[in-house]
């Protein structure tokens, strides 16, 4: 090797090792970004945050068009329970910081995407996350290396060409692509992302809209009082989130054209696919809609001028979209922006329904690349129409749940969990499902998990795990599973919504316990597994299932405060189940209860054997005692001139009991 080859290895050496390099790299200081790296920085890890735009949640200062979030504000719910408030704050993000809750940015129900923006500036700053500003990640390849935890590792260059390496790549850049439509004429269409939002610019003009999502309502509603009329056009039929529980469906705040529709005010609602339409040009500026094919029919003629096309009303009077239009606006949504991402890390697009996603595991990891995870909106595809996982409520604790899986992989840290006496199963239980924020938003794709201990007596509680991932649970936590389980999901009842529902019919509800699994609303479903489910039972699950059959399953039945606390109705039905699967009494009993089973039963009641036998059951009464000197256990200390003061000498009545029981072996 020459000299000027040395030179230049040594030159590309030296450039490699001063290359910076973190543990942990997030793409984008949006919602998700900043919630990561609150995670992170709360663990003590090293990380970076890298954001292209001067300050946090940018999508933001242009998102939603005009202005109004879509997300609930909900500042008041009679509860003081700060998890509980979190099922009905959907823009705060989870911190140790009661400053840093989004009610004391907005007063507004569905609050302003100014006010969005400042709370996330606030919450960068406040918990001092260390962000990169202003720096653009422009291309991002693997370098493999046996020395990298996953065997490889990232490697991130900015706008500027400087270079940075990661162990772990975060993605969190959210969906940023607008989704085009691509048909003759389409250039004639303006996009959500750069129409006017001034009504004044739409006084007196027929606009048609294509989509039909929140984006193109809202766009709607804020031309609807100036406008002759807004058609609108999408391949699918309009889907309201209050008839499929889904939030990215529309929302009422947005459905004004649905009233002026139904009720003839010349505003209308089409269905077509849009890649069999064209879009024509007259000499007035007008755009007339026709049909792909009859344009491709026109093509051999050489008179082309907006005239000579043939257009459906031709043949057919009475074509729906006869009348010209002014402006078309495309309002079809966004997708993920894979242009940055080297083939060498296999990240791709899924199916057709979910294509503007990244294909994911149920962990959120790459189904490419290992040590690549994606968050936020475009982590959505493990959930999409499902549940909340693409909205701030919902991925605040997907977030968290991928952190875990880091912390335990990477750090050698187990997933989080309790450890309870079996006599508080039952407990808490009915705790959780009436508090849990995560369990509440995540439905069907976040669950708490229950193992439980060697004979029963004792039990672990994990709360949020991503269910899909159930097999792999003891790999993916540090927990052994191998005396049974339990899962406990929220679900919607299947047979809620669908094509045709009227979501309002008389008997939607259901009130009686033993019609529990008719439930149509949200409500807790306990699955009990005596053991771990294989990769081979989820993923021949019955259709519809979240999780393989259970050994047995049980349905608390839905409650119109979403309150499952009635003794009779919610917790003894619950209790009773438990006891089934574990064949034992968990009831609570008093001290008195316990000295006549210990003289009567071989096998004790839990409670029994973990508190009154321990000394440490509930205190002594007047008939235990006088049960004790009829049997001649007990002396008759009702003779003592100072009875009371004995008792308060003897605080443990029911320890002093069992030793004077152990005592008298002999008499029994």
């Amino acid at each position: 090797m020459g000299p000027s080859e040395l030179l230049l290895a040594l030159s590309l050496h030296l450039a490699v090792c001063s290359r910076p390099h973190r543990d942990y790299c997030v793409l984008g200081a949006g919602p998700a970004g900043l919630q990561m790296a609150a995670f992170l920085q709360r663990a003590g890890r090293d990380y970076e945050v890298f954001e292209r735009e001067s300050a946090p949640g940018s999508f933001f200062t242009r998102y939603p068009r005009h202005r109004k979030l879509i997300s609930i504000n909900k500042r008041y719910t009679g509860k003081a329970n700060a998890e509980f408030n979190l099922r009905h704050d959907w823009n705060s993000l989870l911190s140790d910081d009661p400053q840093l809750l989004f009610r004391h940015y907005s007063q507004a129900y569905f609050p302003d995407a100014s006010d969005m923006v400042r709370y996330l500036g606030d919450f960068a700053q406040r918990l001092g996350l260390r962000v990169l500003y202003n720096t653009n990640i422009t291309r991002v390849t693997l370098d493999k290396n046996p020395q990298a935890w996953n065997g490889h590792y990232f490697l991130l260059t900015d706008q500027k060409g400087q270079t940075y390496q990661c162990s772990i790549l975060l993605v969190a850049t959210g969906l940023s692509v607008p989704v085009l439509v691509d048909f003759p004429g389409s250039e004639h269409v303006e996009g959500y992302e750069s129409v006017s939002v001034n009504p004044e610019d739409f006084v007196g003009q027929n606009v048609l809209i294509l989509g039909r999502g929140n984006s193109a309502f809202e766009t709607a509603e804020n031309i609807l009082g100036v406008t002759n009329f807004v058609h609108m056009l999408s391949r699918s039929r309009v889907r309201l989130s209050w008839a499929t529980h889904y939030v990215g469906d529309v929302r009422a705040v947005n459905n004004g054209l649905l009233d002026t529709y139904q009720l003839k005010s010349l505003d209308g609602l089409l269905e077509s696919d849009l890649e069999y339409l064209a879009l024509v040009k007259d000499s007035e500026g007008k755009l007339h809609i026709t049909l792909k094919f009859l344009l491709e029919e026109s093509d051999d003629d050489d008179d082309q001028s907006a005239g000579s096309i043939p257009l459906p009303q031709d043949d057919s009077d009475n074509f729906a979209m006869r009348v010209a239009y002014d402006r078309v606006i495309r309002c079809l949504g966004w997708k993920f922006d894979f242009s940055v991402f080297n083939q060498s890390l296999r990240l791709s697009s899924g199916t057709e329904f979910s294509k503007k996603y990244p294909l994911i595991r149920a962990s959120y990891e790459s189904k490419g690349t290992r040590g690549l995870f994606i968050l936020g909106t475009a982590s959505h595809s493990v959930d999409y129409r499902k549940s909340a996982g693409g909205f701030i409520h919902g991925f605040r604790y997907t977030v968290r749940a991928v952190h875990r899986l880091l912390e335990h992989r990477h750090h050698g840290i187990t997933w989080p969990s309790t450890e309870h006496p079996i006599t508080q199963l039952t407990s808490s239980i009915i705790r959780r499902v009436n508090e849990a924020s995560g369990l509440y938003q995540m439905f069907s794709v976040l669950a708490d998990v229950i193992l439980l201990k060697e004979n029963a007596t004792a039990f672990e509680y994990l709360e949020e795990f991503p269910m899909q991932m159930l097999a792999q649970l003891e790999t993916l936590t540090g927990r052994a599973a191998r005396h049974g389980l339990f899962v406990i999901n929220m679900e919607y009842g299947k047979n809620f919504s669908g094509p045709e529902k009227d979501v309002f019919y008389y008997d939607r509800s259901v009130a009686h316990t033993e019609d529990a699994w008719m439930s149509n609303f949200l409500h807790p479903v306990i699955y009990y597994y005596r053991n771990l489910p294989t990769e081979q039972d989820m993923r021949f699950r019955p259709a519809q299932w979240p999780l393989p059959r259970p050994t047995a399953i049980h349905h608390i039945v839905e409650d119109f405060l979403t309150d499952w606390t009635a003794p009779v109705g919610h917790i003894l039905p619950l209790r009773r189940f438990l006891e089934n699967c574990l064949d034992t009494d968990l009831r609570s009993f008093y001290a008195e209860s316990c000295f006549l089973f210990t003289l009567t039963r071989q096998r004790l009641p839990p409670f029994c054997q973990q508190g009154y036998l321990r000394m440490q059951g509930l205190s002594s009464t007047k008939s235990l005692r006088q049960h004790g000197v009829e049997s001649k256990l007990l002396q008759d200390y009702t003779t003592m001139e100072d009875s009371s003061r004995w008792l308060g000498d003897h605080p443990s009545a029911p320890g002093f009991l069992t030793q004077s029981l152990d005592s008298n072996k002999e008499e029994l």
